[in-house]
């Protein structure tokens, strides 16, 4: 009887190779996701200025950085949800994840954050080709009738507030922004790091800054004791697959975030999830689109994220099973380490005194947008910081500051 050889066509020394590059990957995001105010664009460019030092093949050095890319949105939740949190009396205008961390459920938003990504993951690989088939065939359209398209969203937005002072100042918050975003997105000055420009003293300062300066006079993190998740496990994959689909269109439409479409998959996902359910979505839509924008990349050959962006600087071959590959292990590393690094996280700034670590964060984001836009980057953290005060302040969601890009490319300003 003639035995059946059996041929092994997996290199174990390329695969130990490829897996080594793809932790290294993963170890950059890591630090880049924990360091508040590092905007994802900034980093990615700053990884595309590294990328043709990198000595190594270029298939590699493109999986570390889509590994990179993809832990990114995994741990830059954790700052999110640790720093910046208010006194209780601010709850009702605070983020989702800070309201759960006031109400000592901190362990349970990280959880929820790492389940949103990690599902988007796993939702977006065989969801891929069909979804950005159908995108891209309807991106034609889009992007002719874009101005339309981003009003529509903006009066939604408006609308979807439940006060008439909210609506109010989501409108303000809206055009001041938009104005600010006018005036500054254009601008090019010299600075130490050329690495994105405006957007990263703009966000610190209409999304960051405004959260931490309510910190100040806060009283800190209270005790963090619940981890279990309190939404039923249909209602988080749910929500989760509704994320990364949203995710998918939020990388061919200019100016829509992660916050943008998680606002209207909470409006279309049943179950009245809330806080949590807004935490599982932006988390897979952060997620979701990293990948999608892979597949773009491959399917109309423009790189649609700073990631992609990176990713055609170290001139690495579109070689789809290694890069899923990639993209399957940088997830199961993210939440991994989310949670671990989550919950120590939460516990280091527990023990410290909370205005001072928000003095430091604060001073971190007037270094980072000095270093990547310079002494104008400054003057423009702080008005932005000034903008970014106004919707807490008139009880309207800071989603609407996203003004900030929509409003330039509404008016094709």
């Amino acid at each position: 009887m003639p035995t059946l050889g059996v041929e092994f066509v997996i290199d174990p020394a390329t695969t130990l190779q490829l897996l080594s590059w793809i932790l290294g990957g993963a170890i950059l995001g890591s630090v880049s996701g924990l360091v508040p105010g590092l905007h994802a664009n900034n980093f990615a460019l700053l990884l595309a200025g590294f990328a043709v030092a990198v000595p190594g093949p270029p298939l590699y050095v493109g999986c570390a950085m889509l590994a990179a890319g993809v832990v990114h949105t995994f741990l830059n939740a954790v700052p999110a949800m640790a720093l910046g949190v208010p006194d209780a009396e601010m709850a009702v205008t605070a983020l989702p994840g800070h309201r759960m961390v006031l109400e000592g459920r901190g362990p349970e938003a990280i959880r929820l954050s790492a389940l949103g990504s990690l599902l988007a993951v796993l939702a977006a690989v065989p969801l891929a080709v069909p979804v950005t088939y159908a995108v891209t065939a309807a991106y034609p359209t889009i992007r002719a009738n874009l101005p339309l398209v981003l009003a529509t969203v903006v009066v939604a937005l408006i609308a979807s507030e439940r006060t008439w002072r909210g609506r109010v100042g989501g409108t303000l918050s809206f055009a001041l922004a938009a104005a600010l975003g006018a005036l500054t997105l254009d601008l090019s000055p010299d600075a130490p790091l050329e690495a994105g420009g405006m957007l990263a003293p703009l966000f610190a300062g209409l999304f960051g800054a405004p959260v931490l300066i309510d910190a100040i006079f806060g009283s800190g993190i209270p005790r963090q004791d619940e981890e279990r998740i309190a939404l039923p496990r249909w209602l988080v994959a749910a929500t989760a697959v509704a994320g990364t689909l949203a995710g998918a269109v939020v990388g061919y439409i200019p100016g829509i975030s992660a916050a943008i479409a998680a606002v209207a998959v909470l409006v279309l996902v049943p179950g009245g999830s809330g806080d949590r359910g807004y935490i599982v979505a932006t988390s897979g839509v952060d997620t979701a689109n990293t990948i999608f924008a892979l597949f773009a990349l491959v399917a109309i050959g423009q790189p649609r994220t700073g990631v992609m962006v990176a990713f055609e600087h170290a001139n690495a071959p579109l070689e789809l099973p290694v890069l899923i590959l990639a993209v399957v292990v940088a997830g199961a590393i993210g939440f991994v380490l989310v949670i671990v690094v989550g919950d120590a996280y939460l516990e280091l700034v527990g023990r410290t005194e909370y205005w001072k670590i928000s003095a430091v964060v604060l001073g971190l984001l007037l270094v980072l947008s000095f270093l990547f836009t310079g002494v104008p980057g400054i003057a423009v953290f702080v008005v932005a910081t000034a903008v970014g005060l106004i919707p807490v302040r008139l009880r309207a969601r800071r989603v609407h500051l996203m003004g900030v890009l929509i409003g330039p490319l509404m008016f094709g300003l």
